[in-house]
């Protein structure tokens, strides 16, 4: 260690960012004296700091002594460039997807307990639902909602509906909702009539990581065009959504690709 380094040491701070990052490589979570024994301290060292990240809601207990990841520092993250470089890499097929099908779209993430839609693209004609940048959505009443619980591991799932508002929370997931999720899943998008809007279903897919996980969902408020003629039916928006959620999971996963775009 270089004199710089030992003079600006923060031992307290580096404690705690030895746990955060311990902990972010462990699904299960660990016990207090299993993070001082990866740590190479004694567990009553962490006793103050885990009892402060649990405080501040950057570690949750889970089966009683445990201790995990909560989703707080993915939601930090989610203020700052991440929404904003994807939401740009998105734009240009989003408007080729609304073009292609003749209806709306938009993008949606999940951010500290709410669906909240990062990016829209208005159908190319004269009639078309969009929902506006910035609003929160339900995790249990949308498409985008659905497909972001249902692409990410039962932990995440867990924690995404701890942190969300009481309607939507770890109580409301029943077996058949894990059914519904599991099939959403095995066949990659979810299509449902909209909880909100008569006349409207809810066509969504996922945009994957590189773990394989879903950081985005990509959705299409279908509405039956009756005049319209050239306008693709719904089996056909499905095929085009989902090709176009692919693509775009292409970029998330692979560096190179998102070096070209940036």
């Amino acid at each position: 260690m270089s004199d710089t380094e030992s003079r600006y040491r923060a031992p307290a701070l580096d404690k705690g960012l030895d746990i955060l990052e311990l902990l972010a490589g462990v699904e299960s979570g660990l016990t207090q004296a299993e993070i001082g024994k990866r740590l190479g301290r004694s567990p009553n060292e962490f006793y103050r700091m885990l009892d402060r990240l649990v405080r501040r809601e950057y570690v949750t207990r889970i089966d009683g002594d445990r201790f995990a990841l909560t989703l707080k520092l993915f939601g930090l993250a989610q203020l700052h460039a991440p929404p904003r470089r994807l939401a740009s890499y998105a734009t240009p097929l989003m408007r080729e997807l609304a073009n292609d099908t003749c209806q709306a779209n938009q993008l949606v993430v999940f951010d500290r307990g709410r669906a909240v839609v990062i990016a829209q693209q208005e159908a190319p004609g004269y009639w078309g639902i969009s929902v506006r940048i910035g609003s929160h959505l339900s995790l249990l009443e949308t498409g985008s909602g659905h497909v972001l619980l249902a692409f990410n591991s039962t932990e995440q799932r867990q924690m995404m509906l701890a942190e969300s508002s009481a309607d939507d929370g770890p109580e409301m997931i029943t077996p058949e909702f894990e059914r519904r999720l599991e099939r959403i899943k095995d066949q990659g998008f979810e299509s449902m009539p909209s909880a909100q809007t008569a006349g409207v279903f809810n066509l969504s897919a996922p945009i994957l990581g590189s773990d394989g996980l879903a950081i985005a969902a990509l959705t299409i408020p279908y509405i039956a065009l009756v005049n319209h003629s050239d306008a693709p039916d719904m089996s056909k928006c499905i095929d085009l959504l989902t090709h176009t959620a692919q693509k775009l999971s292409d970029m998330a996963g692979d560096p190179a690709q998102r070096s070209e775009k940036d």
